[in-house]
């Protein structure tokens, strides 16, 4: 099977190019408006682009009226936006919140999440989550789409402040991740949580190499 989604229908029901690059972390958001209307929302374009400094960046489509998605706009108007670790115990919760709600209404009461005050960022973040970045919005980057709901903006931070919570790590100093079990999405209707790890070291790295791969900064 093959095609061109340039000028060719796709032949399957459901797209392949929807299941493809998985699984998919993802960036279930928090902001604020600058009204003072705090909103949660998760993304699946999410990724993180460097750790020194850490940075971060998630990609956001328009809505279908052509409206900007709310966590956009509060990001450019406040400076910040907040990512909380999905996990599979916080799953409906995040389900929930993937609702289009009014810019009026505050999506933490929707999702039934309890919504705790940051350090930097004016918004909330989620108190049940186990991690959390606060971020401060550096830019946007549009990309133009056959559709409204086609478009597509780049949003980029930089991770000013780190919360894990004690009980999720490792007696090494790891995140705990099986007993986190983050969510990721995988296309479609479908996700699947972490549950199963095995590690790999790259042959003969180099200090440098190791360091990276191991998120060590500058500051160590």
């Amino acid at each position: 099977m093959q095609y061109s989604p340039q000028s060719e229908p796709c032949p399957l029901k459901f797209s392949p190019f929807k299941s493809c690059t998985v699984p998919r972390p993802i960036g279930w958001l928090s902001t604020v408006s600058k009204q003072g209307t705090p909103n949660l929302a998760p993304f699946s374009q999410w990724q993180n682009l460097t750790f020194d400094p850490p940075m971060v960046m998630f990609a956001a489509n328009q809505l279908s009226s052509g409206d900007r998605k709310h966590t956009v706009v509060n990001a450019e108007e406040t400076g910040w936006f907040v990512w909380n670790m999905a996990t599979y115990g916080l799953r409906n919760a995040v389900n929930l919140s993937s609702v289009e709600l009014s810019e009026t209404e505050d999506e933490f009461q929707h999702a039934g999440v309890t919504p705790e005050p940051c350090i930097s960022a004016p918004g909330p973040r989620v108190l049940e989550s186990p991690a959390h970045f606060e971020c401060r919005y550096l830019s946007t980057h549009r990309l133009r789409g056959n559709s409204n709901h086609g478009w597509v903006e780049v949003i980029y931070g930089e991770v000013i402040l780190i919360h894990v919570k004690d009980s999720y790590l490792t007696a090494e100093g790891k995140m705990d991740i099986p007993k986190i079990r983050p969510l990721a999405r995988l296309g479609y209707y479908d996700y699947t949580s972490v549950t199963d790890v095995f590690e790999m070291r790259m042959p003969n790295a180099a200090s440098m190499s190791e360091q990276g791969l191991e998120g060590k900064s500058t500051l160590g």
